[in-house]
């Protein structure tokens, strides 16, 4: 190993905008990996009072600032995707935090395999901390496809955002490990799997159980359970839901099961991202009580967040949950709005679901003081 981190194999994953970096990094999370998010740290660094806000307005000027004095990203994208000097000078600000926030998190960490997601990786000196260098690859015609459908960007900005970037055959070139995402999710996931096996020979972790209230019992879901996972979000959900649709889920979020004898009575997806903790899916089956199954699902979410360092809880839940007040006050869980949660990454982490989820009320608990590049 020749990472800093004593005892721990760190994965360098890296390729250009729209490849798949982010899906690929929520697999390795799937198999047992601890993974790092280093283009969202560089936006946690610029965030009103934290360590890059300050030389970022001195340098590219307080037009920047929107009616909170953030620093509007959008403007700021518009400046450095279209000058090269302009994106270097972001990215001597920036990097040096991002850099301590990871030293930090990467030595926090209990996981032995690290995983960090950087699209610079290989101009840093995150690179040299690396074992193992992924690469996700796409052509450039489905990258702007990507970029123009998830990200709303106009034909010519898309190309704007490709051609800012090195290039992409540069990095397949310093590639241990190249990871094609151009076809199925099943597809990917198998490639993901066996690049696992190569850096980590043990056997693949057993589904995780943990009992809780004495009856029940909460399993972490694995894509193999993705024909449970699909029926039992079909049935509780009523929605239509697949395997396909499940293993496409598999690369933004995790499932934990609930089962009361035996019999998958609950659910919950969730995702760590930009170390916050969003659950969207959560279903539990009308004939239980609902506080123990509750009880044991949002625990067990918790439990994992901490282990990932997340440092806030947020439920979006639907109305036949959200009336249940006086269970989510006993979980230690506030009704909020984005605007009342203090923080940046909460809130945006807030809002980006309540828009696209607006029948939800929005549930908040907090999981850690220590935060990563907090305000000074």
């Amino acid at each position: 190993m020749v990472s800093n981190w004593h005892g721990k194999y760190v994965i360098g994953l890296t390729g250009n905008i729209a490849t798949g970096k982010s899906v690929v990094r929520k697999m390795l999370e799937h198999l047992g990996a601890y993974s790092i998010d280093a283009d969202a740290l560089s936006h946690r660094a610029m965030a009103k009072g934290a360590p890059a806000y300050q030389p970022v307005v001195d340098t590219f000027g307080k037009w920047l600032l929107d009616e909170n004095q953030e620093i509007d990203r959008v403007k700021l994208g518009q400046v450095v995707f279209s000058s090269p000097d302009a994106l270097k000078k972001l990215e001597e600000i920036v990097h040096p935090f991002v850099g301590q926030a990871v030293d930090l998190l990467a030595k926090r960490s209990k996981h032995e395999v690290i995983v960090i997601e950087a699209i610079k990786l290989l101009e840093g000196d995150l690179a040299t901390f690396c074992d193992s260098i992924w690469v996700t690859d796409a052509p450039e015609s489905l990258q702007k496809t990507r970029l123009m459908e998830k990200r709303s960007l106009s034909e010519a900005e898309a190309i704007q955002r490709i051609y800012s970037q090195g290039a992409q055959k540069d990095k397949i070139e310093a590639a241990d490990i190249v990871i094609d995402n151009t076809g199925s999710f099943e597809d990917l996931w198998k490639q993901v799997s066996a690049g696992w096996k190569k850096i980590n020979q043990k056997e693949e972790e057993e589904t995780i159980v943990e009992v809780k209230s004495g009856d029940f019992a909460v399993k972490r879901g694995h894509p193999r359970n993705a024909d449970a996972i699909a029926a039992l979000m079909t049935k509780l959900g009523k929605i239509e839901m697949n395997s396909s649709k499940v293993m496409e889920a598999f690369g933004e979020k995790a499932f934990f099961i609930l089962e009361l004898e035996e019999k998958l009575v609950g659910l919950a997806g969730w995702q760590v991202e930009n170390l916050v903790t969003r659950t969207i899916d959560l279903y539990i089956n009308p004939n239980i009580s609902p506080a123990d199954g509750l009880k044991a699902l949002v625990e067990k979410i918790e439990s994992a967040s901490k282990a990932l360092q997340s440092e806030a809880s947020l439920l979006f839940l639907e109305d036949n949950l959200a009336k249940h007040e006086d269970i989510w006050k006993t979980l230690g869980y506030e009704k909020r709005t984005p605007k009342t949660l203090g923080v940046r990454a909460w809130q945006e982490a807030a809002e980006e679901k309540l828009n696209t989820n607006t029948n939800r009320t929005l549930f908040f608990k907090q999981l850690r003081i220590d935060r990563v590049l907090r305000p000074i």
